[in-house]
């Protein structure tokens, strides 16, 4: 499944979304559609173990972290349910982390990490 601001992969039992190169800032103008989709995902993973990949997203603001949370909710209501955050570009890991959301969610460098920590291996 994927959409343009999202595409989505199956890596063994995690579920891998990752922005895509049109998705460079999330804002007014496609926060709900990126959120919306965003959900639509998360309640399809199954197990619920999710990677969000934003190499592409230079900038997101308290919309987004909005839509994440609500996201992370739905996925947290299932048992075992994992996410993680990686590729994050340097002001949206310091947006993630000045929130301390990275205390909920880690993040790691690589996709690879991501999916071993999600994996728990």
């Amino acid at each position: 499944m994927s959409n343009v601001y999202l595409n989505v992969e199956q890596q063994g039992d995690v579920t891998v979304c990752t922005s895509t190169p049109l998705c460079h800032h999330i804002d007014e103008t496609n926060v709900e559609d990126v959120g919306r989709h965003l959900m639509t995902i998360i309640q399809n993973a199954e197990p619920p173990r999710f990677v969000l990949a934003l190499p592409t997203v230079e900038f997101f603001g308290s919309s987004f972290i909005e839509a994440m949370f609500r996201a992370w909710n739905r996925l947290n209501s299932r048992p075992a349910a994992k996410l993680v955050l990686c590729e994050l570009q340097p002001y949206c890991r310091e947006v993630v982390e000045v929130t301390h959301l990275d205390r909920l969610w880690p993040i790691v460098a690589t996709r690879e990490e991501a999916v071993a920590l999600c994996s728990g291996g």
